[in-house]
């Protein structure tokens, strides 16, 4: 047990920092139930699909090719449709919600697991920062289009990070989402994690009146490929400290399964959750005012990019 589990123990629903993704799963029927979970391919993700169709649920996997996809839900025994999703690439992201959309099947859950971080050098994507772009544009088209597909209580988790404490001092940059005004690798990052805590909050907002959900979700830190930009000394030491301050993957998905499908969290929305329990976001994370205007400016991009 690491240092940072024997600190933080358990919350009031008896998961917490050390449970894994199949401890708060346990014992769920999930046959008849379906989710998308994007990223599928590694990491989070491919746990998340795993353990979810551990539990009977079908699986619409999706990855920047459906090849990906389809070798991931294969190599974890999971039933279901692989999908090509690259969120970086509108006319991908599109095309995955039109498949999707002629499926014979609602969906009980999106899981928007997909993502990159901490890009050494400024990269830009159709003129906007290709964190920003990739981890909450790519995300508000694809679940904005298949928001018709949800079932009548469907839930969406959004993985958002802690690293949202380390956005930008305003915030999103709304004057800046090129990033050529000022790029800081950790910085953009977490401002790509702030617009997935905001778009949770704005979805669950207009929500409202059904008995469908929109939460945000810090995993914890795990060492998997989404640190694959890190300097090379930087990712050893994160390894040699993993069993020490680290999650594992499978205590890393817990919260996003529990929210995709544990019973208890069939009423609770918008909030921003931790070690499988409601946590604090930052004062820019509860900023109703930000999150608007971040749907209205991400609707604009939204319809201006192809």
């Amino acid at each position: 047990m690491s240092l940072l589990a024997l600190i933080k123990g358990r919350g009031k629903n008896g998961f917490g920092y050390v449970s894994t993704a199949e401890q708060v799963t346990a014992g769920l029927d999930l046959a008849g139930k379906t989710y998308l979970v994007t990223g599928c391919n590694s990491g989070l993700g491919r746990e998340t699909v795993r353990v979810l169709a551990m539990g009977g649920a079908r699986v619409v996997g999706a990855a920047r090719s459906e090849h990906k996809a389809a070798a991931a839900m294969s190599e974890v025994g999971a039933e279901g449709k692989a999908v090509a999703c690259d969120l970086s690439e509108p006319t991908s992201v599109r095309a995955c919600i039109e498949q999707v959309a002629g499926f014979d099947f609602h969906l009980d859950g999106i899981i928007a697991n997909a993502g990159i971080m901490a890009l050494p050098t400024l990269t830009q994507k159709q003129g906007y920062e290709l964190q920003f772009f990739t981890n909450h544009i790519g995300h508000f088209i694809l679940i904005t289009g298949l928001l018709d597909r949800l079932t009548d209580e469907g839930r969406v988790v959004m993985l958002s990070s802690k690293a949202h404490f380390h956005a930008p001092a305003e915030g999103i940059q709304f004057d800046n989402l090129s990033g050529e005004k000022g790029y800081d690798a950790w910085s953009a990052y977490g401002q790509s994690k702030l617009a997935n805590l905001l778009f949770a909050r704005a979805l669950a907002k207009r929500l409202t009146g059904s008995a469908r959900t929109a939460n945000a979700v810090h995993p914890g830190v795990i060492v998997t490929n989404l640190t694959r930009h890190m300097k090379p000394m930087v990712r050893a030491a994160l390894k040699i400290g993993q069993p020490l301050v680290l999650k594992s993957i499978p205590q890393g998905a817990a919260t996003q399964c529990y929210l995709a499908a544990h019973p208890d969290a069939t009423t609770v929305t918008g909030e921003y959750w931790a070690d499988c329990n409601m946590g604090r976001s930052s004062s820019h994370g509860e900023d109703e005012a930000m999150a608007e205007r971040l749907w209205t400016v991400s609707e604009e991009i939204a319809a201006s990019v192809v």
